[in-house]
């Protein structure tokens, strides 16, 4: 009987250890951080930022969404932190993102129409009196970029993408590929300014095209709002360049390279402006204004001048969302979201800037008050602006 008991104990000894080993959990693997580590780095001047250098499909490739958030950690110890991961520049003037636009190479750390992070991020080589300035060497700082969390800023990416084509067949005219067109509303008369993407610079292969039509529309000065002397002179001497009429101005002294950035909120982006508004007062149209897409700095360059020349706000808002409806096919009954959208975080802004007052309604204010404010202080005189209207009225 004894050895009986001892039998059954051993028994359930052996059955309660097999059973919490049944029940023990075994921990799943570690989920590995999504991750890339010490990207070199080139400074992106046209449009201020800093490229890190890994191609975009690459990128994406590892796990990386439109609509992450992510933190990018550079070597010096700058930080963005729990950014926007877009594929394109959906976040308000002044705010930081990661950016895969269509067209760039790789990705790359910027600020919307803000400040150059090459220089806020004191990214820039040669910092001080050093070893790397005396012996003209380099600083190569890196940058990692982790991601903080999936899908985060995704609601946005969805309401607000938008890419075009650099395929002319896919548009319905030429006018709509190139964004040009006639500015013809306040004080502002037919045939005096034109708008359009570069007659130069040929990445998007719209200049062949823009140049064919400055000639036709008999353009006599150029306000090139995206390039330098140095750009030029490389688009010219491009193989395959073909704008022999706007070689034919730029040679004749009738092009004026203001080299602006993107950074509407600085001084420096008003007072080169104000400059430009000066050498066109001092010479005789027709004008054309260009960027590289005839959108962004020419769509506030644009608004400044149609403000300056009286226009209400909905002459303004309509000429400023063409370039959207020729693009991007965004129009105010097709797309009403994205429409709005664009002009509350691109014109609004913009309009905002040069007010400088917030609690002014600039759909009913008069416009032309609060441009020639800011034309001033940023250095021209009234009779400089007055000459200017009436070369273009």
């Amino acid at each position: 009987m004894k050895q009986i008991k001892v039998l059954i104990l051993l028994l359930l000894i052996l059955l309660s250890g097999c059973q919490k080993k049944e029940e023990e959990i075994i921990p799943a693997p570690e989920e590995t951080a999504l991750e890339v580590r010490e990207l070199s780095l080139e400074h992106e001047e046209e449009f201020g930022g800093v490229y890190l250098k890994m191609p975009i499909e690459e990128f994406n490739a590892l796990g990386f969404d439109y609509g992450d958030s992510v933190d990018v950690l550079f070597s010096n110890g700058y930080k963005l932190e729990d950014i926007p991961y877009y594929n394109g520049y959906y976040v308000d003037a002044g705010k930081p993102l990661l950016i895969a636009y269509p067209g760039y190479e790789y990705i790359k750390a910027a600020v919307n129409y803000g400040e150059d992070i090459w220089q806020s991020g004191g990214l820039k080589a040669g910092k001080g009196p050093s070893l790397y300035t005396d012996a003209k060497l380099k600083e190569h700082d890196t940058a990692d970029v982790l991601l903080r969390e999936k899908g985060k800023y995704l609601d946005i990416q969805k309401a607000s993408d938008i890419s075009y084509s650099d395929d002319i067949t896919k548009y319905p005219d030429v006018i709509s590929f190139t964004n040009f067109r006639n500015v013809e509303t306040g004080k502002i008369a037919k045939g005096k300014v034109y708008r359009s993407a570069s007659p130069c610079d040929d990445q998007h292969k719209r200049a062949p095209y823009v140049d064919e039509l400055i000639k036709e529309n008999g353009v006599n000065f150029i306000l090139d709002l995206a390039d330098n002397e140095v750009k030029i002179e490389r688009y010219i001497h491009a193989e395959g360049f073909s704008s022999p009429y706007f070689l034919s101005l730029y040679e004749s002294d009738r092009v004026c390279p203001l080299g602006l950035n993107m950074n509407y909120l600085s001084e420096e982006f008003g007072d080169l402006v104000a400059q430009g508004f000066k050498v066109l007062a001092e010479n005789e149209g027709p004008y054309l204004i260009h960027c590289t897409e005839g959108k962004d700095r020419t769509g506030f360059v644009c608004m400044l001048l149609e403000m300056l020349a009286g226009c209400a706000y909905e002459d303004i808002k309509n000429d400023y969302m063409i370039t959207y409806a020729n693009y991007y096919q965004i129009d105010e009954e097709s797309q009403p979201d994205k429409y709005q959208t664009i002009l509350e975080k691109n014109l609004h802004g913009m309009l905002k800037k040069v007010i400088g007052d917030d609690a002014v309604d600039f759909r009913n204010a008069d416009l032309s008050v609060y441009a020639r404010a800011y034309l001033s202080k940023h250095g021209m005189s009234e009779e400089e602006m007055d000459s200017l209207l009436n070369k273009i009225g």
